[in-house]
């Protein structure tokens, strides 16, 4: 059964930085981070492809967040710089065997982890 496991959320101030994880129980080639505040639909923040070279993001995070990954560890990241109060919300990895035909569409992945909360004051 696959497995999604977020860590690294937490509360900072506006301005500071946080590194999310997510480990997952085997290797999945297409990778995500969504967010979702309360209130808010679930917006797709960042993708990556098994090549690497392939990462997309938000413009609402361009700049400021990074994806990344570990396959040897089977483990996303992402850091996220510059926080801003409107980035909070809940934090969750998404994985998918398929190629996406929308890389920051929430249906586009099949798996998802529980979600890890950020909370960014001012």
């Amino acid at each position: 059964q696959v497995r999604l496991v977020e860590s690294g959320g937490g509360s900072v101030q506006a301005g500071g930085s946080l590194r999310l994880s997510c480990a997952v129980s085997e290797y999945i080639p297409y990778k995500a981070w969504f967010r979702q505040a309360p209130g808010k639909e679930r917006e797709g923040v960042a993708s990556i492809y098994p090549n690497f070279r392939n990462t997309y993001y938000a413009d609402s995070v361009k700049g400021r967040f990074t994806i990344s990954q570990d396959n040897s560890k089977n483990t996303l990241y992402l850091q996220m710089n510059s926080l801003k109060p409107e980035d909070t919300a809940m934090y969750y990895c998404a994985a998918g065997f398929l190629r996406p035909s929308d890389t920051l569409g929430p249906s586009s992945y099949n798996y998802w982890g529980q979600g890890t909360q950020v909370t960014v004051s001012s």
